[in-house]
């Protein structure tokens, strides 16, 4: 019997084998996905109630008995167990495991059941790789701005797994940027700050649905746009100067480094650019620059210098207040960097006391000037020195200011002494030019008349040429001597004889009647002149206008005698005879 059963055996697994093929073909085993190392548990049908004997098989090239619930017959493998009595346990599942499973059930028939066991693995070890500008020392990326980007991912997986990127900025929500069975790598052109985010890779296996995934941080570095600036100023509460460097507009914050220059003395380094120096470190005209960097920054970095400078005071030394009134004394500082402080002081013997603003004090600041107004003067309480003192980190200047307070002038009294000179200037101007110019005089006079003085001869009385005719004396009295003998001795006072110069000026034929007038008087004077004492007259023609003198060429000069008594009088429509 057991070498008969042994001889249908083979026979039985053939038949099977065709059975099974050919369920397969139609499609109706049932399908049971498992996972590496994992447990799976393949079941014998749908049917519930009372079963019969059930027999497992592995499917390959021919079926492989694996498990009975005849317990004379051992498993294949110990990982092999029924459960329930029908269904087939596989522990730590191994690739080698997928494949077509049947299971035979003896009851009153024989029925067959297939299931096909897939065995999935992974994903496993995702390699996340993003190809950026530097690593930070705690491990995150950073890229520059307007840079390029590659991103990549690779996981272990069967079947090999999907491959979805997700982008998440700050404070928004995830999004897709699409997923890929044969593509696992994408790049980012022209990196901008709003790329900035987590990157996330996810890989799915398909089969199991098991997904594992990876974040990476991206930060987007940017340098400032513009150059750094730098300042110094007086630290708050305390003498101490502060060093401020900022170099704004730049992702993440530089670094500040503060020298001395010259000597490259470094002062102080740090990520806010401020440092506070004391007085022994200043000095008027000290230089200190601020060396900036930047992670993605141009590798020199940018700088900036500041250089201290002590105040110059300007002021005026003195001022003049009226009783009652109000003065504003200026103070003026230039040069100082930082700015200085500028206070006011009062008086010498107290100068650290400095001056509040009050009701009859007032300070105003306007820059680097300062103003102090005093209202209401008084010469006991302002009268004095005020001092200017202007503060700054590398020492203190100070000017001097004398305010005197005055009683206020009385100014109709100063008005009317004033007006009171000119009018005594002026009446003696004019008694001295009445006195020295009586032609001035009698010209202005005409001229407030009307009358026309273009034809006006007159006959001056020339004492200034005694001195020639006293050289001439000697030859007249000789030329003379014959007519002493004919004339009498005696010769009336109001007939002496004087010699004038006549000066012509104007028309020609007015001219000509004057010396006609003037001739007919000589000849009468002649007849009655009796000493010999006569003085010489001339006749002197000014040359103009050019036309009258060329037609009075011939009367250059004139002799005749003029009586003392017909001085000032005139003769024709011009001529005049004047004694000066």
């Amino acid at each position: 019997m057991a070498a008969g059963g042994r001889t249908h055996e083979p026979r039985v697994l053939v038949c099977l084998g065709a059975l099974l093929a050919s369920w397969v073909a139609v499609g109706l085993e049932a399908v049971v996905i498992g996972e590496v190392h994992e447990n799976v548990t393949l079941h014998c049908g749908s049917i519930s109630g009372l079963r019969g004997l059930v027999t497992w098989y592995r499917n390959d090239s021919e079926p492989v008995f694996l498990l009975s619930s005849n317990s004379s017959l051992q498993p294949a493998e110990p990982r092999f167990s029924l459960v329930d009595a029908t269904s087939l346990h596989i522990e730590s599942l191994s690739l080698g495991d997928e494949g077509n499973y049947t299971c035979q059930e003896i009851l009153n028939v024989t029925q067959w059941f297939q299931v096909w066991l897939q065995v999935a693995s992974g994903p496993y070890q995702i390699e996340v790789h993003i190809v950026a500008t530097g690593t930070l020392p705690n491990g995150t990326l950073y890229a520059a701005r307007g840079s390029h980007v590659d991103f990549s991912c690779n996981s272990s997986s069967r079947p090999p797994p999907m491959v979805e990127w997700w982008f998440q900025a700050l404070n928004s929500s995830s999004e897709s940027f699409g997923h890929n069975l044969t593509v696992n790598s994408f790049s980012l052109l022209l990196m901008s700050p709003n790329l900035q985010g987590n990157y996330t890779c996810l890989a799915m296996n398909l089969l199991s649905k098991r997904h594992r995934k990876v974040t990476t941080e991206l930060l987007v570095y940017y340098p400032p746009p513009s150059a750094p600036q730098c300042w110094a100023q007086m630290a708050s509460g305390s003498f101490m100067l502060q060093l401020t460097c900022r170099w704004d507009g730049g992702y993440p914050d530089p670094d500040f480094l503060w020298i001395e220059e010259p000597g490259g003395v470094i002062v102080g380094k740090s990520k806010l650019g401020v440092e506070m120096l004391s007085e022994s470190q200043l000095s008027d005209g000290k230089k200190f620059k601020c060396v900036t960097n930047h992670i993605v920054g141009p590798e020199s970095g940018a700088s900036c210098v500041v250089q201290i400078r002590g105040p110059s005071l300007l002021s005026e030394p003195m001022k003049t207040c009226f009783v009652g009134g109000n003065v504003t004394l200026t103070c003026q500082v230039s040069g100082a960097y930082p700015p200085a402080k500028i206070l006011w002081l009062r008086n010498l013997t107290q100068p650290k006391v400095v001056m509040q603003p009050s009701s009859r004090h007032l300070i105003t600041q306007d820059g680097q000037n300062s103003t102090l107004t005093i209202h209401n003067c008084s010469q006991d309480l302002d009268e004095g020195y005020y001092v200017c003192r202007a503060d700054s980190a590398v020492g203190v200047r100070e000017v001097e200011i004398w305010l005197s307070v005055r009683e206020p002038l009385n100014i109709g009294g100063i008005v009317g002494t004033i007006v009171s000179l000119l009018l005594l200037g002026l009446a003696i101007t004019s008694g001295l030019l009445l006195y020295y110019s009586p032609v001035f005089c009698w010209k202005v006079g005409n001229t407030f008349r009307g009358q026309n003085m273009d034809d006006v001869m007159v006959l001056v009385d020339s004492e200034e040429e005694e001195e020639e005719e006293q050289e001439d004396a000697a030859v007249e009295e000789e030329e003379g001597a014959h007519e002493r003998e004919e004339l009498p001795k005696e010769i009336p006072k109001q007939d002496h004889i004087h010699r004038v110069t006549a000066l012509v000026n104007g028309n020609i034929e007015q001219m000509g009647n004057g010396f006609q007038d003037l001739q007919g008087w000589s000849a009468m004077a002649q007849s009655r002149l009796t000493t010999t004492s006569a003085s010489r007259v001339q006749a002197i023609l000014l040359p103009q206008p050019r036309h009258l003198v060329s037609n009075i060429s011939s009367l250059e000069q004139v002799k005749f005698q003029v009586p003392m008594s017909i001085r000032g009088r005139q003769f024709g429509s011009g001529f005049g005879v004047r004694n000066t």
